[in-house]
């Protein structure tokens, strides 16, 4: 299968950007200043990042199309108001996570932004439970760039009069060079930001114009650090089909009538995980010293039993130290338990730690 390339792919280059494959795209990793910059650029002033890998998925239908996903999305779309944004998941019959995403309501229906690697995948899942009179639509002229850092407003307000009255988790259409765009309050960094749906056409002209206001571009590589320093699950690595928003930690994310009422995909399982509690739970840890905890780094007891297992670990520029998430068996999941951390062999110490590492600072 041949990579794919975003609209902004020679503009990467130009910014003199290292690529990798990532989920069939050619994305940049880092630019010429290095992950730690791009890192504290986001959290001091403002970075740009290209997440048009990401899948745009619109649908419209009438009230038959909220209760078709409520089938398999554990949100209450119902109540969702037009122009409001959820953080929430597709089920499995097992409650297990297909994909975490985020859910807008529009005018017509909704717009799902799902993860690359799982597009495909989670279209043919929704697919299933659509009728013929709700339409769908994966788009393949919009570019999707986040906007991230405490200038973020500031900047944006310039080029897009308005964005400063959303709050975050809202968004809104905006009108940007005679086009129509539309701009949400949110981003996965723990700062204050934006994602902007654009025309593939227009981006360059928008990428322009944060560039000549001193913001830098931000490749996957201080992305992952932003959102682990956050205490944000990657797909893929800290969520997978055979974990339920339970043991991710995540059971916020499920609406307080959807767990009463259910009838979503393994309701009945997380029903009884909500009362009983599960085997094991996602957690905060803290590596001592300067040990980096990778994904795959298996975590014991102080007397050695095997207890679990890291899914995303690395230093953390903005804590000046190491940081990692994992599973942990739950009777060993009270903050400040203290833990050995297998790296090459070797047993470190460290301790489980409450999330985020670092303090979010959304625009409620």
């Amino acid at each position: 299968m041949e990579v794919q390339k975003t609209a902004l792919y020679n503009i990467h280059k130009n910014l003199g950007a290292k690529f990798v494959p990532f989920a069939g795209y050619e994305m940049p990793i880092q630019y010429k200043d290095g992950i730690v910059k791009e890192h504290i650029s986001t959290r001091t002033y403002a970075g740009f990042f290209d997440v048009s890998h990401m899948g745009q998925f619109f649908l419209e239908g009438d009230e038959t199309l909220t209760e078709a996903l409520e089938k398999i999305i554990p949100a209450d779309l119902k109540s969702l108001k037009i122009n409001h944004s959820k953080y929430s998941f597709l089920l499995n019959n097992d409650g297990g996570i297909i994909d975490d995403l985020i859910v807008t309501k529009t005018e017509k229906g909704f717009c799902i932004i799902l993860n690359a690697a799982c597009k495909e995948n989670d279209i043919k899942q929704i697919s299933k439970f659509l009728k013929n009179n709700h339409k769908h639509l994966l788009s393949n002229d919009l570019s999707l760039i986040a906007l991230q850092g405490p200038k973020s407003v500031e900047i944006l307000e310039k080029l897009i009069p308005g964005v400063s009255n959303l709050k975050f988790m809202t968004g809104n259409n905006f009108n940007y060079d005679n086009e129509n765009l539309y701009v949400t309050r949110s981003g996965y960094t723990g700062e204050d930001g934006f994602e902007i749906s654009i025309s593939d056409k227009k981006v360059e002209k928008l990428i322009n114009f944060l560039i000549s206001n001193e913001v830098k571009p931000i490749g996957l590589g201080a992305r992952d650090t932003l959102r682990l320093e956050a205490g944000l699950c990657l797909y893929g690595h800290d969520l997978n089909e055979k974990i339920n928003p339970i043991e991710a930690n995540l059971k916020w994310a499920i609406a307080k009538k959807r767990k009463d009422v259910g009838g979503f995909n393994g309701w009945e399982k997380i029903k009884n995980l909500l009362t009983n509690g599960s085997e094991k739970i996602r957690v905060g840890i803290k590596p001592e010293g300067k040990v980096i905890a990778r994904e795959n780094t298996k975590i014991f007891s102080l007397d050695d039993n095997e207890i679990g297992l890291v899914t995303s670990g690395t230093f953390g520029p903005s804590v000046n130290a190491p940081v990692a998430m994992g599973y942990v068996k739950s009777n060993f999941a009270k903050i400040g338990t203290l833990i050995k951390l297998e790296v090459r062999g070797k047993k470190y110490g460290g301790k489980v730690s409450g999330l985020p590492f670092y303090k979010k600072s959304y625009v409620k």
